[in-house]
């Protein structure tokens, strides 16, 4: 069974302040302003001017808390900063957030609740020493469609209401939530010996990233693993991988027999990596590893399933998560392994003497033979005398319909000819069926007998002298 669908994801836009990208400091426009050739994605501000200050990493010796740009609260004057998301009633969403003052001690409040009614959920004050990190949860009411989380100034040292409070790597969005979409190709139905290509595609349609992701695919019963086969086809870390567990984020476990994978930002197997929501990652990644179909598997189906463990960060513990992607049903074609085998009561015969061959055909499955037919056309210096077995011989073509031969099941035909022209005479059998042969290296047996001369008649005058 495959994971349900996800609530409705909630992530904030340009939570570290990245964008635009600034040099040193500038106040831009918010994200209202959509005239303006540069504004900042996302946040909105109360202040009247529609103005939020960004500032890049070391200006006035402040450095960000993450990558490498940060917002002050107050730009101009004293506001609030907020962004309004569509939100499921009842959904849990985390948040956290940097916080530091800039002249000394500055405080802030965060609120969280319905535009034009939220409700203070923290007092954060901090000094110009380090910055503060802080975080929590919130669930979405009953009936709250659009919910606000919004920074207000309380107090920045100085007096200066156009300085105080910094802010830098917020988020307040749902946890993450791996989706796995499986795939195989061809679609079949496929015969023994084909190869399936499995590609599983992995997207996070979470607000936080999926941590820690590694994604396990046991490979199915009646098929082998095709070595060398693993690769990441698109998203971080893309490109083929070895079988070894090594440092490129997959490897075969033989013991196991089952491929894994270390899926998102990672560079040693086994190690999950950190896969962003799709909307930093809109396709997510995808995973790749192909199998040969085992002759057991002839007439039946062949199923799969793959599973991912993660970790959900954003609280104050790693919450472990599991998800599991549709399963792939392949149908297999049914498969018989027929061979046949060729003999003769005597390899030396003499002009006029009869002939016994033996053929026998068997199968050794995995299902039975439909339509199995045995060539086996007397050649020259040979003339038939009788055929008997199950199914008919026709001499003209050589052909012996045996029909159906079940799993593990023989059918014998015995010929008796008549040795007619010296030599070496070569006789073969040849068996073929409706269903795909696993193994048509032993669906030809031969056999040569020596055809003497007749002995000549005693000649009478020697007798009398």
């Amino acid at each position: 069974m495959s994971t349900p669908p996800a609530p409705l994801r909630v992530a904030l836009a340009n939570g570290s302040f990245e964008q635009p990208a600034v040099s040193g400091v500038e106040i831009l426009p918010d994200s209202s302003q959509t005239q303006a050739p540069k504004r900042v994605p996302g946040w909105l501000t109360t202040a009247t001017d529609h103005r939020i200050e960004l500032w890049h990493s070391g200006f006035n010796g402040v450095p960000s808390a993450e990558g490498t740009q940060f917002a002050e609260l107050n730009a101009n004057q004293v506001s609030t900063l907020y962004q309004d998301l569509p939100t499921t009633p009842g959904t849990k969403l985390y948040w956290r957030l940097y916080h530091r003052g800039r002249q000394g001690d500055d405080t802030m409040a965060l609120d969280i609740g319905a535009p034009g009614a939220t409700v203070q959920q923290r007092r954060f004050t901090d000094g110009t020493t380090a910055w503060g990190y802080y975080t929590g949860t919130y669930t979405v009411p009953a009936g709250q469609t659009l919910t606000r989380f919004a920074f207000r100034s309380v107090s920045a040292a100085g007096g200066n209401q156009s300085i105080g409070n910094f802010l830098d790597g917020i988020f307040f969005g749902t946890a993450p939530y791996v989706v796995l979409t499986k795939n195989a190709a061809p679609t079949g139905p496929l015969d023994v010996g084909d190869v399936i290509t499995y590609r599983i595609n992995a997207r996070n349609e979470g607000g936080g990233a999926a941590e820690n992701l590694v994604l396990t695919d046991a490979v199915p019963p009646g098929t082998t693993y095709v070595p060398g086969s693993l690769r990441i086809v698109d998203g971080p870390n893309a490109g083929a991988k070895t079988d070894a567990r090594d440092n490129d984020q997959a490897y075969y476990d033989p013991r196991g027999d089952k491929v894994v994978f270390a899926l998102g930002n990672t560079t040693t197997a086994g190690e999950g990596g950190s896969l962003p929501s799709t909307e930093t990652l809109p396709a997510g990644t995808t995973a790749e590893y192909r199998v040969t179909i085992d002759r057991a598997s002839g007439g039946g189906l062949i199923r799969n399933t793959a599973t991912a463990s993660y970790e959900n960060r954003l609280g104050d513990t790693p919450e472990p998560l599991t998800s599991t992607s549709n399963e792939q049903v392949t149908q297999v074609n049914p498969a018989a392994d027929l061979d046949v085998v060729k003999a003769a009561d005597a390899t030396t015969v003499t002009v006029g003497q009869t002939v016994t061959y033996r053929i026998t055909v068997h199968n050794a499955g995995p299902n039975r033979a439909t339509g199995v037919t045995v060539t086996d056309r007397l050649p020259d210096g040979l003339a038939l005398l009788s055929a008997e077995g199950p199914g008919a011989y026709d001499p003209a073509t050589g052909r012996w319909a045996v029909g159906v031969l079940e799993d593990g099941t023989r059918a014998v035909l015995v010929l008796r000819a008549k040795a007619t022209t010296p030599g070496s005479v070569t006789n073969s059998a040849a068996v073929s069926a409706n269903e795909k042969d696993p193994d048509p290296g032993n669906n030809t047996d031969s056999v040569t007998i020596c055809v003497e001369p007749a002995p000549a008649c005693c000649d009478p005058c020697a007798i009398r002298k």
